[in-house]
């Protein structure tokens, strides 16, 4: 069957729940149920702390088929998954799910359990690496299924994600459960993207390597919800967590690009008191940050919020008085998780305030401009941030269409070729976000606006900006490089790429290699 993308979609997935087709950005919506919530009562005197992941295994009653899941916050220096999954295997347990918020190359251990059959089934919102392309070579015995963050948050809540038990990689806890980000050698600052994890597991394990005396201040994640708890040596290394800054890009190309963004944003009418914001961490949007920081400055602009994960670049906007707070989902360097540590104008906020499309609001709702990036965009304004030109799995959508349908603006910043291959296609590989949540894209080259934001056209055409439509550019782009040669596929389903909604938006099939 055809989804209303008109991407081929099969009507059954082995190894999957029944499919659902993706109807629209806001076709599935309505009043939604809460999943149903485990407790177990804990009485005066009972003692948490455990004396390794081993004895958490035997206490949580680990068994065959089980879903366990893991949050990314220690990114690419997470040893929490791999330590937890290893001690799975060694008792010769079979056939277990990982939901996993983000998979990295540091997990790379996960690709023998997987072969093994010691994992069997995975869910994340990104992944790249060694798992990435095991998962999209089909080593997996069942598809992985790709959320968005707002996504994974609603099928946690709803008990469409059921988890047995959370692993929290924990870098500041006491011994009754209490858990912080902003302390500790593995600091990582807000633990946003774990908090439905904790609340709607059947049962929590907090694993840390700094067990302070109770209470654990602050406390992001309450004793109320945590089973119990591990000391361990280490959870991670700070070297893979965070950076000591995060910079701009000195690229002419990118600088040239985040300055015609930054003149779309002025041109559209919403850079003005009160704007919210955000942007990704790479250089090419930090360079958009930093060409609205200058027009705000110059024109006496205080914005309301700054959202998303969070740099340092975007603390200095809010220590100037730039914006009035910043909403964090995740902290991505060392100045962020000092702000967000000291400073109560920064706030933390759970995935599902941040991205869920089935709750009473979510903060995307509340975005008026959000920056994105993109491997391919088509003529039709669908993106993808899943699938290399290889075919290969190499990210996710993250938060990108949980934002992309929130915000009033949704600009696409991307050179308009990379690696000698052009970014605008007639038909990208795999739809993460669909077109009718992108407004513009920003190339060297030119703009193109979709045509549906007339307003925007007309608003655009008072400018010297270059805009022209979007097969005009991909004409220009494909004049320099010539047409590449469509990706052959077979029809084994790797990957199932979910909506923020549960429905499914496309499939990765595994390539076939040459």
């Amino acid at each position: 069957m055809k989804n209303v993308l008109g991407r081929e979609i099969p009507e059954k997935i082995d190894g999957y729940k029944k499919v659902e087709p993706f109807k629209g950005a806001f076709a599935n919506k309505g009043i939604k149920a809460i999943s149903d919530i485990k407790v177990k009562s804990v009485e005066p005197g009972d003692n948490k702390v455990l004396n390794s992941i081993e004895e958490a295994l035997d206490k949580v009653e680990i068994k065959d088929g089980m879903t366990i899941s893991f949050h990314h916050h220690l990114r690419n220096g997470d040893h929490v998954l791999n330590r937890v999954v290893d001690a799975i295997a060694k008792r010769g347990i079979k056939d277990i799910t990982i939901a996993a918020s983000s998979i990295f190359p540091v997990h790379a251990p996960l690709v023998e359990y997987i072969k093994d059959g010691v994992v069997t089934g995975l869910c994340a919102n990104y992944m790249s690496g060694p798992v990435a392309r095991a998962v999209s070579l089909g080593y997996l015995k069942r598809p992985a299924i790709m959320h968005t963050h707002g996504g994974r948050a609603r099928a946690i809540e709803s008990g469409e994600l059921h988890i047995d038990v959370a692993f929290i990689a924990a870098p500041t806890a006491d011994n009754y459960g209490n858990i912080n980000g902003v302390e500790g050698p593995a600091a990582c600052g807000s633990l946003g993207y774990v908090i439905p994890d904790a609340e709607y597991a059947d049962k929590v394990v907090a694993v840390t390597d700094n067990l302070v005396p109770y209470p654990a201040c602050p406390i992001e994640i309450s004793q109320h919800h945590v089973d119990y708890v591990v000391k361990v040596d280490c959870i991670g290394d700070p070297k893979g967590i965070v950076s000591g800054t995060t910079k701009i890009t000195k690229d002419p190309v990118g600088l040239k690009i985040a300055k015609m963004a930054s003149k779309v944003i002025k041109a559209s009418g919403l850079l003005k008191d009160g704007i919210s914001f955000q942007t990704g961490a790479g250089g090419s949007s930090l360079a958009v940050a930093a060409e609205l920081k200058e027009i705000m400055k110059r024109e006496d602009i205080t914005g309301s919020f700054a959202a998303g994960g969070v740099t340092g670049y975007t603390v200095e906007m809010l220590e100037e008085g730039l914006f009035r707070n910043i909403f964090d989902v995740q902290c991505f360097d060392l100045k962020a998780i000092q702000s967000y540590k000291n400073n109560v104008k920064h706030q933390g906020m759970s995935a599902s305030m941040y991205g869920n499309p089935h709750n009473k609001g979510c903060v995307a709702n509340n975005l008026d401009v959000m920056i994105l990036g993109a491997t391919e965009i088509d003529t039709n304004f669908n993106v993808n941030v899943t699938t290399g030109s290889d075919g290969i799995i190499m990210g996710g959508s993250g938060g990108h269409s949980d934002t992309a349908a929130g915000s009033k603006l949704a600009i696409v910043v991307t050179n308009l070729m990379k690696a000698r291959l052009p970014i605008i296609k007639d038909r990208v590989t795999t739809v993460t976000t669909p077109g009718e949540s992108i407004d513009v894209l920003v190339t060297e080259r030119g703009i193109a606006v979709n045509p549906k934001r007339t307003d925007l056209v007309e608003r655009l055409k008072e400018t010297k900006l270059p805009v022209m439509t979007i097969e005009e550019l991909k004409e220009i782009a494909e004049k320099m490089t010539g047409k590449p040669k469509p990706i052959q596929f077979t029809d084994e389903v790797v990957a199932v790429v979910e909506y923020r909604d549960g429905t499914v938006i496309d499939v990765v099939r595994k390539p076939i290699e040459n």
